[in-house]
Order: C-alpha cells, then structure tokens, then sequence
C-alpha cells in the first residue's frame, strides 16, 4: 500500500475491515476485471465473496445482522473495492442505499422484514428515480400510484436501475395525490417486491433487459415498465404517503459519497498504474518518469487523489455525525469525479500507444471515469446544491 488514501482515526475494527477488503481486492477482483468487463459479465463469484465477507451488511445495525459500520467505513471500502473494479461497488451501491432507506425511514415491520436477509444479500436492493424523459427533475416524475381498495395501482416507467435485473426488492419513487400544493410532498416511495431476473418479474412489474452502455460494464442498468402493479399500503417506505422525495433525497446523500469514493478509487488505480509503467517505460536512454514532463504530471495526480479522498472523508463524517451533508456530499462527489476523469486522462496519456490498446488497464479505467461525471448528479446540479446552501448560509 503506498502513501496516498490514507485516513486518520480509524478504529482497530476499521483497519481490519479495509485490510480484509484490500486483499480480497487484490486476490479475486484485480486479476479478473478487465476480462470481465470485457465481457460484460456479471460477476458473480465475486458477488459470492462480497456476500461471506460481510459487505452487504456493513451498514446494516447489529440488531438485523449487519455490522453496524459507519458511512465513513462504507466510503472507505467503497474506495477499495472500485480500484478493484468500479462495477462491483455500484453491486453494493444501490443496496446500500435502500438498507439506508429502510433502516432510517422505514417502520419496524419494514425493518424486520427486510434488513436481516439485506444482512446476507438474500434480499438485494435496488433504487428509482429516473425516467426515460427524466434525470435529474424530479419533480417531473410521471410513474403515478393511484389509491384503491387494498392499497395502490402504479402505472409508468423507470430508468436507470441499477442491479434492476439482480434485485428482488426495488424503493421507487412515484407520484401520489397527497392533496398538497407543493408537488414534492406529492410523491412517495413503494418498497417493490420482485424475483431477480428479465421479463415480468412479479405482476404488473416488467424489467425488459440490460442496456448497453460505453463502461460500467458487468453489472444490470435496466428500465422497469411498471402496468398497474397492485400494491399494498404496508409497502409505502415508512408507511406514510407524501414522505418519498425528502426520504429519496436522504438516500441520495449517501449516493454522491459512493460516487465520491468511487472516483476516489479509480483515481487512486489510475496513479497505481501510471507510475509503474512511468517506471517501466525507457526514453531517450533513461525511464520516463525521469522526465520533468511525466515527475509533474505524477505530483499533480497523486494531489488530486488526496484532495479529492479527503473530500470524501470529511462528507462521510459529517452525515456520520448526523448532520445533513448535502454541502459536503455535492462538494466531494464534483470534486472527486472531476479530478477522476483528470488523473485517469494523464494516465492514459504516460502510457501512450499502450494506453489505447484494451490489453492495459487503464482503457478500462478511462471509460469508466466517464461515468463518474454523471452518477448521482452531474457537477452542474452538484454546483447547484452547493450554490442555494451557500446562499442561505451567507445570506445578508
């Protein structure tokens, strides 16, 4: 391990934790990623070894079986997991964020049903917002749920799920008509039961299959075509209607740290592999790295690795603290993803010819930086998060 992501404080619990994770990081994700992604297949047998480490339940309270980690902890893992291979953590991204969503909103029915098999990864979770006309406007959500005598009818189209084919338990977001005027206290979040798979996975829920996309490869990104899917009342989050936005909000927060840390590691990668192969790599009769040229490029890769970790760090720990992060998690998630796409560019470029070539590494890297930019917000809303909570905070 070098000298950059370091993280001060940490608990005896933490270091083991990361040190566990790092190795299995560097025994059964490194040597298989590039193949995998190239074949954009799922992987499943590391899913496996997320599942006996204890991953999908790091967030998740003692009392349901989880290990009662912090965000801070998850950041950290996070950071480990996507210098492996960005895909695997967003494996365990979304169903954070859904464990987050129960254990923070949900009733104890809720809680007891779902967080000990969330624990295991019996019960893997995925998240909604988006729509085929739709990103980051929420308010312009169209899926609507419609009351009726048991319960509810939801009717729309999502997008943009992540592990949408993987899951069997999905939190969407949808409009309700509460009777209010504002249209962000007319919506609400529905806990979807589902089977794992394509085609109609449960009535009226259709996932219709992967989509192709330039990176982020391996794991399911899916549409749900939702046609009158009969629902319980019991299975609106927290089990009052109305509450969705603000709950999905929350859950975002924790997101954009993901993201953040995501960033963080394929960053962190990307300097791993620049370096040695500055290293490796003659030229006019002496390694490159000895060139002026490559030595500043390399001193402003690893500073903005460190910034950007440190970002992500300090947002961890201020909604750690119970404080809303919204000012932190925009600032590290623009931050890191912009200084990702910068260091996995100067990258690419110390490594030449090679670097274009899908042999190395770092052409895998360099079109999952990209995604970066636009997970959970791109730096345009982020700077629009940040700007309004700037403008409250110094008002005059």
């Amino acid at each position: 391990m070098g000298r950059l992501v370091r993280t001060e404080g940490l608990t005896e619990i933490q270091e083991e934790i990361l040190k566990t994770v790092r190795q299995f990081v560097e025994k059964e994700i490194i040597p298989v990623a590039t193949e995998l992604e190239h074949k954009d297949e799922y992987p499943t047998d590391i899913v496996e070894g997320l599942k006996d480490l204890g991953i999908f339940g790091l967030m998740i309270p003692e009392e349901y079986g989880g290990l009662g980690e912090s965000l801070l902890t998850y950041a950290l893992v996070v950071e480990e997991i996507a210098r492996g291979w960005m895909s695997v953590s967003g494996v365990i991204n979304t169903h954070f964020i859904l464990a987050y969503l129960i254990r923070q909103h949900g009733t104890d029915e809720q809680k007891q049903k779902y967080l000990p098999k969330m624990a295991t990864g019996e019960v893997r979770g995925a998240f909604s917002m988006s729509e085929p006309a739709l990103g980051s406007d929420v308010a312009a959500i169209k899926t609507k749920a419609t009351k009726t005598d048991d319960g509810y009818e939801i009717t729309g189209q999502k997008m943009w799920l992540t592990n949408g084919g993987s899951s069997n338990l999905v939190a969407v977001l949808v409009k309700t008509d509460e009777g209010d005027d504002s249209v962000y206290k007319n919506m609400t979040a529905f806990l979807v039961e589902k089977e794992p798979g394509f085609g109609e996975t449960a009535q009226g829920v259709t996932i219709p299959g992967k989509l192709e996309k330039m990176g982020y490869k391996g794991i399911d990104t899916t549409e749900m075509i939702l046609e009158k899917h009969q629902i319980s009342a019991d299975q609106v989050l927290g089990g009052k209607p109305g509450q969705g936005f603000y709950q999905m909000m929350d859950g975002v927060e924790v997101g954009r740290v993901n993201v953040g840390a995501r960033a963080v590691g394929i960053a962190n990668r990307a300097f791993e592999l620049g370096i040695a192969y500055a290293q490796q790599r003659e030229t006019f009769g002496k390694p490159i790295a000895q060139h002026q040229a490559i030595l500043f490029r390399l001193a402003e890769m690893a500073t903005k690795v460190e910034a950007a970790h440190s970002m992500v760090v300090r947002a961890a720990r201020t909604k750690d603290s119970g404080e809303r992060n919204d000012v932190e998690a925009g600032m590290a998630k623009m931050l890191a993803s912009e200084y990702c796409n910068e260091v996995v560019q100067d990258s690419f470029r110390i490594h030449g010819g090679y670097g274009y070539s899908k042999e190395y590494e770092i052409e895998r890297l360099y079109r999952e930086a990209a995604f970066m930019l636009i997970g959970e917000g791109t730096s345009d809303i982020q700077k629009m998060i940040i700007g309004r909570s700037l403008l409250k905070d110094y008002k005059l």
